[in-house]
């Protein structure tokens, strides 16, 4: 019982984390979410005022969202609602994009989820959606491109460690 009570509140701590950073967000925004349920890293793709979120799981196959994942982004979703006084919909649109970039191996995740950022940031028009559709298979990720993204979070970490704002 003690188990089942640390989630629900841990969820709801969560939520109120994401509710609060949506809410600095002028809604139209995308808030990324890198997520770890547990070994393995994916990134969900907020956009609050359309009440839309965003799956992309680097490991191949049909994958789902993390059960805990979707609570806290749901209840975030509900509580930016509230705070901007919108009935909002019955329910958030979940969306998995199957079209990204597969890992090789079980070891990278972390690397294509910073890499799925990076080229999302990267592309102006944001278009995402129909970049990483399902259909639109994109090719793994040469090994360049990964080390590119490895090399600039190791110099953003010493940057970091230089400035003494650890």
């Amino acid at each position: 019982m003690e188990e089942i009570g640390a989630t629900v509140v841990a969820v709801y701590m969560r939520s109120r984390l994401v509710a609060a950073r949506l809410q600095k967000t002028d809604g139209e925004q995308i808030f990324m979410m890198p997520y770890n349920p547990g070994r393995h890293w994916v990134l969900l793709i907020v956009r609050a005022k359309r009440e839309t979120v965003y799956f992309l799981d680097p490991l191949p196959g049909n994958r789902v969202v993390d059960e805990e994942a979707k609570n806290i982004v749901n209840s975030a979703i509900k509580i930016y609602n509230s705070h901007i006084a919108r009935a909002g919909r019955k329910s958030v649109i979940w969306k998995t994009l199957s079209g990204t970039p597969k890992q090789p191996s079980n070891v990278e995740c972390g690397y294509y989820v910073m890499r799925f950022m990076r080229d999302i940031i990267m592309d102006p028009s944001l278009a995402f959606e129909k970049k990483y559709a399902k259909g639109n298979q994109e090719a793994p990720y040469p090994q360049e491109a990964i080390d590119e993204v490895r090399n600039e979070w190791a110099e953003f970490v010493c940057q970091i460690i230089e400035q003494g704002n650890y």
